[in-house]
């Protein structure tokens, strides 16, 4: 994508978590890029590092995290001049006053969780508007009300003095993503934005956030495991498997050309009324212990389709177009022809039938 702005670059990102039974090294050198304007989806089962690398991003990593190594360049205009900082490098202090909120936010998974149960609505919007952009508490209050009104919060001048337990779910979610875009953030980081919510209301709040980043043309960043959601808002795809980067693509590569076997088990996994099986698909086993560190490929113990290689050695990054990749010896040249499961290529003929293609 050589015509677009390049403005989150992770390199070789590498994490280690200490704990009481040894060090989990959770993140093992992932590389992602994201653009001006994009949405990006980071995909994979839970505990595959999806959360912990977007929680390097936004400077907010557990005090027992150790990084081994790797950078975060996060490219961003301050005053009128365009800087680079590697986030890694950066203190807790600076990164909350110049960083967090103010360039890039995040919408946390459980509202919840993330708003202060003590504070009414309005005061938690406005925190951050006063204490990044320094504005008097009547205009920060103003902008506060423009924000509940443009996430679809009904009479916001009301819903201002409302503490979040007054609030029904979806409107507690509306509440947190007015609060990550009150400082006009470049990223919108968004960690599975709609688990805790009904299908209708999902429905209306990743609506909410691509009409919010037609508006404000800002980067969204989704963090889940539901690749129902990443066809709904994804440009492009990051397949991610026990702290490492596995398959890459714009997404009609990803959905319509998957070819790494774990991919193949996820989109398998997706439900669908008009598959022929009794059963819903899931991919056999179950993710490493990352506390124990095995040769080869983590997939491999999972994997019906490995090869004798994938026990001793960790496939590199495979190029299949300029802007799809996938880690898998069985792209390699020398490798046995494998074709993806035929009840899996059944359903993407269908896919592409619905999507018109």
């Amino acid at each position: 994508m050589p015509d677009k702005e390049l403005i989150l670059s992770v390199r070789g990102l590498d994490l280690s978590f200490r704990t009481s039974g040894g060090d989990v090294h959770a993140i093992r050198g992932v590389d992602l890029n994201l653009y001006k304007g994009e949405t990006m989806a980071v995909v994979g089962e839970s505990g595959s590092g999806k959360s912990v690398t977007m929680k390097a991003v936004m400077g907010i990593l557990d005090r027992n995290s150790i990084i081994n190594g790797g950078e975060i360049l996060y490219t961003y205009t301050e005053n009128g001049k365009k800087q680079t900082v590697d986030i890694l490098k950066l203190d807790r202090k600076t990164i909350r006053h110049t960083i967090n909120g103010r360039h890039i936010a995040m919408v946390f998974q459980d509202p919840m969780t993330s708003l202060d149960p003590t504070m009414s609505v309005g005061k938690q919007i406005m925190e951050g508007m006063i204490m990044h952009e320094h504005l008097s508490r009547r205009d920060a209050w103003k902008k506060a009300v423009s924000l509940l009104r443009m996430v679809g919060i009904p009479e916001p001048d009301k819903r201002m003095k409302n503490y979040p337990h007054q609030l029904s779910g979806g409107m507690r979610q509306r509440v947190v993503i007015a609060i990550a875009l009150a400082c006009d953030p470049d990223v919108l980081i968004c960690d599975e934005p709609t688990t805790a919510l009904d299908v209708t209301i999902q429905a209306k709040i990743l609506e909410l956030i691509k009409s919010v980043q037609a508006e404000l043309g800002i980067s969204v960043i989704y963090i889940t495991h539901d690749l129902g959601v990443v066809a709904k808002v994804a440009d492009y795809v990051n397949v991610m498997y026990a702290g490492n980067i596995v398959g890459k693509g714009l997404i009609d590569e990803i959905f319509y050309d998957p070819r790494h076997p774990y991919t193949w088990g996820l989109l398998s996994a997706m439900p669908d009324l008009d598959t022929n099986d009794d059963r819903l698909y899931a991919i056999p086993g179950s993710p490493p212990n990352l506390m124990h560190e095995k040769e080869g490929d983590a997939f491999a113990p999972r994997n019906i389709y490995a090869l004798n290689i994938d026990e001793r050695a960790m496939p590199p990054m495979f190029k299949i177009t300029d802007t799809h990749y996938a880690a898998t010896w069985l792209l390699h040249e020398k490798a046995p022809k494998v074709d993806m499961p035929p009840e899996l290529k059944a359903r993407i003929e269908r896919m592409k039938k619905e999507a018109g293609r």
